[in-house]
């Protein structure tokens, strides 16, 4: 005995036919275990830093005094655009009751870093900072800078062209 199958009427008229992809997804995403290891090898050379390990303990150091100082939908989609690992390491950090001038922000990083000065720490926040807007887009920088008081640009790798207060 041979069975014959039909396609249903109902499955062809319900079934759509245009399929809508996905939105791409940038190499960093979740599932990239490389993507950390991409991040800290770039902060290791922009910082110049002797070991991997030197970089990735200044970029942990930098991203969580940034992340108390990021707040909104700015935080959330930035911890969205990091690899997993600094996503956690924004995420987590509790947001700061004053916000920071520039120059302020260096000097809590070189509160954070054994034997660093103002000049070591700033070059330390310029090296991480400066990595991010290729990571993360230049729109989503601009609108964390847009939260953050003038001065920090200029971390980011950016000219500061913000009148002068």
């Amino acid at each position: 005995m041979s069975v014959t199958t039909v396609p249903s009427v109902t499955t062809a008229l319900t079934t759509p036919k245009t399929v809508i992809p996905a939105p791409a997804r940038k190499q960093h995403a979740r599932g990239d275990d490389n993507a950390w290891t991409r991040l800290i090898e770039a902060v290791q050379e922009s910082g110049q830093y002797p070991t991997r390990s030197e970089a990735e303990r200044v970029t942990r150091i930098v991203l969580s005094a940034l992340g108390g100082h990021v707040i909104g939908d700015e935080r959330v989609d930035l911890a969205r655009a990091l690899p997993e690992e600094a996503a956690r390491v924004v995420a987590s950090q509790i947001p700061v009751t004053r916000r920071l001038t520039a120059a302020e922000f260096v000097d809590s990083v070189a509160a954070r870093i054994e034997g660093a000065t103002p000049a070591t720490a700033r070059w330390d926040v310029s090296s991480v900072l400066s990595v991010l807007p290729p990571l993360v887009g230049d729109d989503l920088v601009t609108r964390v800078l847009a939260q953050l008081p003038a001065g920090y640009a200029l971390l980011f790798g950016r000219a500061d062209l913000s009148p002068a207060s």
